[in-house]
This record gives C-alpha cells, structure tokens and sequence, in this order.
C-alpha cells in the first residue's frame, strides 16, 4: 500500500512509525492508494484526515494515524501513550525556550481558568480550536469573506492569521481601545514542526491575553 501525506503531516507520520511514504501537496497528483492529511484539505483518494492545532489534537493524532498504520500491516507496532509523552518530553532538550509544549495538564489548567471571562473574535476555524484549548470564549462569529457586514460584538480580544491582516483591516480597527488585536502566524511563515508551530502560536496567544 502506497500513502501519501503532505508536508504538514509529514512529521505526524514519522512519529507514529511510518518510514516509506510520498509528500505532495496535492496527493490526488501521486500515485497512492491511501492520503493523510489536515481536516480541510479534500482528496479523491482514501484518506484520514487529522487536526493538528493543539497540542492535544497533535498527540490524538500520531496515535489515531499510528493504530491505523498497524491494522493496515503498514508497521510493526503502534505507538502507545507513553512513546508519545516522549516525544514531547524531549522537546525540553531540543529548545529551552520550549514551555508550553511540556506543561503539566494542572498547570495549563491554571491557565485556562485564567482565560475564562476573556471573550475572543476569531477570523480563522484553526485558531478557535486554540483559543478555545486555552480556555478562553470563542464568541459565535464565522469569517465570510463575502460578507461584510459588520455585526455589534463585544470582545476583549480580535484573533487572526496574517494571511487575513489586509481583509481583517478592512472590517476591523486594529487599532481601538476596545479591544486587543492579535496576529498569529500561518503556516507559511513559521515552523513545519508541528509541536514548535504548536508552541509559537499558544506563545503568542498566552502572552497577549495575560
């Protein structure tokens, strides 16, 4: 069996035991016979499709992928929780500025409780799952680019990717006391690494919204 991923998922397949498989941006190009890859991508093909946004869905991920690598015979053993707290464990060792990523569930927690009168507007589905993991409130907003009315919100915090800044500036002022304007990074601008992507974005967020 051939499986194709993307390169957002590449490092989800190496951790969860996977050696030989093709990377294409648009797997439906490869010839395969089984895709992993993000949520909101769509192929033709057999597919899994994964989140990758928090730390949580990450680790749900390399398990989710990796159990089903070993009923398809693909490896010779699934990888079990403990491997995957490793995994992150370790990243202590590879950046000292890592925090978030091997922060104890008590102590994020505290965080969370921290967050939880905080109101946050958000111009991207990604970034709710994030914002909502640090447990803050994600008002009933959804970004329409076709639709520009301008509804009356009250929100401490304004949360966006930077591929949205111009279309957000549009329909926002970035610039008001009433709330506080937040940009996180897109994929194309930070680390393919999906525990350091991770930890950037909850970084930015967390420290923002103190």
């Amino acid at each position: 069996m051939i499986v194709v991923t993307t390169q957002m998922c590449k490092q989800i397949m190496e951790w969860a035991g996977l050696d030989d498989f093709k990377v294409n941006r648009f797997p439906d190009e490869e010839e395969g016979d089984f895709a992993i890859l993000l949520s909101e991508s769509k192929v033709k093909m057999d597919s899994l499709a994964i989140k990758i946004n928090t730390f949580s869905q990450i680790k749900e991920s390399i398990k989710i992928v990796s159990d089903l690598l070993f009923e398809k015979n693909l490896i010779e053993k699934a990888i079990g929780d403990e491997d995957i707290e490793a995994i992150f464990a370790n990243y202590a060792n590879v950046d000292e500025d890592i925090k978030y990523a091997i922060l104890s569930e008590d102590k994020f927690n505290k965080i969370r409780e921290s967050n939880k009168d905080k109101k946050v507007k958000v111009y991207s589905e990604f970034l709710k799952d994030l914002v909502c993991d640090i447990g803050a409130t994600v008002i009933d907003f959804k970004y329409d680019k076709d639709d520009n009315t301008k509804l009356g919100m009250n929100f401490d915090y304004l949360v966006y990717p930077d591929y949205l800044e111009e279309e957000v500036s549009k329909r926002e002022n970035l610039g008001s006391d009433e709330f506080k304007a937040i940009k996180i990074l897109s994929h194309n601008n930070i680390s393919k690494d999906p525990i350091l992507k991770a930890e950037s974005r909850y970084s930015i967020l967390i420290s923002k919204m103190d």
